[in-house]
């Protein structure tokens, strides 16, 4: 009878345990689904740290898309130095990045909308689609590699108002520039380019309110990837957001 009794206390410890740990988990993925700002920057510091890192972030978004290019390649293309073993079209391409960079930091108090995001593609996409497909949204289905999740087809009206519905979500600044980026990402509005749309005007937002920058670590391309995969057939952006608040965001400490 004791026997039992104690046997049934460790099963209910267990059970309660069990509770708990499914609570934290639920509680821990509200508070990561909505992240807040790491960094608090005036505009001149803010735009200072993405000019200072600027060959950085241009070399971490190629790497991120598999853009075939090193560090010193990526400087020497940024420097308009002669450089070996990198393709005309690799080149034109972190030409591109670069110059999305250069349209983001004329445009920091731009409103930030469809119109935006299709003059960031028309700037960086120029070797990845035809000519008459720049800045313009996709009429056909795509497939992405690594999942047998497939975007819907963009409407217009839906993309932009997710956008304004993003950018007034009562949440910090680095939330909705985060979200956006994810929200590009997984809808995947336009045929190609869509992780470099996303992280400019991540970067966008980031910087017109002082909250640093964000750039994927290389080392950490794998795990973000293996991420992104999650969100896209899942919908949940929890584990992916706190990458990106704990390793992705480069500001003035």
């Amino acid at each position: 009878m004791r026997f039992r009794k104690g046997a049934e206390r460790r099963r209910n410890r267990t059970t309660i345990l069990a509770h708990l740990a499914t609570i934290f988990k639920l509680c821990y993925n509200y508070v990561m689904e909505k992240i807040p700002d790491r960094f608090n920057l005036s505009r001149e510091d803010n735009v200072f740290v993405a000019k200072k890192y600027l060959k950085d972030s241009v070399y971490r978004s190629a790497f991120l898309e598999g853009i075939a290019v090193t560090f010193p390649q990526t400087e020497a293309i940024l420097d308009a130095a002669e450089v070996s073993g990198v393709s005309a079209r690799d080149i034109s391409k972190v030409c591109g990045i670069r110059d999305g960079w250069r349209y983001i930091l004329d445009n920091l108090d731009a409103t930030v909308d469809l119109q935006m995001l299709e003059e960031v593609h028309t700037v960086i996409a120029r070797e990845d689609v035809p000519w008459d497909r720049l800045g313009k949204l996709r009429t056909e289905g795509v497939r992405i590699s690594g999942t047998n999740y497939l975007p819907e087809l963009p409407n217009p009206e839906n993309v932009h108002q997710d956008i304004i519905n993003i950018m007034k979500s009562e949440t910090s600044d680095t939330d909705k520039a985060v979200s956006l980026m994810l929200y590009i990402m997984r809808t995947q509005p336009f045929l190609d380019g869509n992780k470099r749309v996303g992280t400019l005007i991540c970067n966008k937002v980031l910087v017109s309110t002082g909250h640093g920058i964000f750039s994927l670590p290389p080392e950490l391309k794998q795990e973000f990837s293996e991420k992104l995969i999650r969100f896209y057939e899942y919908d949940d952006s929890a584990e992916l957001k706190k990458l990106v608040f704990e390793n992705c965001l480069t500001g003035l400490e």
